[in-house]
């Protein structure tokens, strides 16, 4: 009997901080890959050791104090980029891409953006251009190819807890909703959605006034597929119950479920 594999996409927003919430995440749920967003430390300080003693493969790109990404997979990985091959010198660790097993990985934390308007605002959709035209190259849509982490945006109105706060305001502008249709333009399926068409899922909750209890959150991480690998889905977990425990992150574990 063939089993499933599980690709888990997870910002962790400080993975030292989080460590002991990882660890007993990969005991309960093994995925196979677990891609993380605002690891927040460099490669040398990366806690390698707990993580390895699990079973997994790590490569890892990051950054003192802010940003970072990494990927960790059951499987050797193969074909390992860091960043796009446009980034300035001095880019932020934003992106990681590998091939574990028939799987291709990119693994994404995308600008916040700031505010509407804002410099950071202007960057954040040029990254997104940027973005689009690196997986346009890269990628076939007929090869297994899946697109996860932290976009930093809200694809539609049903993934706000509360629309009218947030119209137009920073992760819910009609320009960032925009650019992140525009990727998946390329022939990318927004999993959850496929498997969960109704509203009301989030995955990331403020830290104050208990939003997370009252489920006062917004959907802002995802796992995007190819057709090939959209075939093979048969469920997307959010696992809202790590945001609730001790020491939390604010986004909660997405893992999307294949046939294998």
């Amino acid at each position: 009997m063939l089993s499933d594999m599980k690709l888990c996409t997870w910002n962790v927003n400080g993975l030292r901080a989080r460590l002991t919430n990882v660890v007993d995440f990969l005991r309960e749920h093994r995925p196979d890959v677990l891609c993380l967003q605002e690891t927040k430390v460099q490669d040398a300080q990366f806690p390698r050791e707990p993580l390895e003693d699990q079973g997994y493969n790590i490569e890892l790109f990051g950054q003192k104090s802010y940003n970072g990404v990494a990927i960790l997979s059951q499987k050797p990985m193969e074909d390992v980029f860091y960043g796009m091959p446009d980034d300035p010198k001095d880019s932020e660790c934003r992106v990681i891409g590998c091939i574990t097993g028939d799987l291709m990985v990119l693994n994404l934390y995308v600008p916040n953006g700031q505010e509407v308007g804002t410099e950071k605002y202007r960057y954040k959709l040029d990254w997104f251009r940027r973005l689009r035209e690196f997986v346009s190259e890269k990628y076939s849509v007929q090869e297994q190819v899946a697109l996860v982490g932290d976009f930093n945006v809200t694809l539609a109105d049903r993934d706000i807890h509360d629309p009218a706060a947030w119209h137009e305001k920073i992760l819910c502008s009609p320009p960032e909703r925009a650019a992140m249709q525009q990727l998946m333009g390329l022939g990318l399926d927004d999993l959850l959605r496929k498997k969960h068409p109704e509203g009301g899922i989030y995955t990331w909750w403020d830290y104050r006034a208990g939003s997370a209890f009252k489920d006062e959150g917004l959907r802002i991480d995802y796992v995007l597929t190819t057709a090939p690998l959209t075939a093979r889905c048969d469920d997307v977990i959010v696992h809202k119950d790590m945001r609730t425990m001790k020491s939390p992150s604010d986004h909660a574990p997405v893992t999307a479920v294949f046939q294998d």
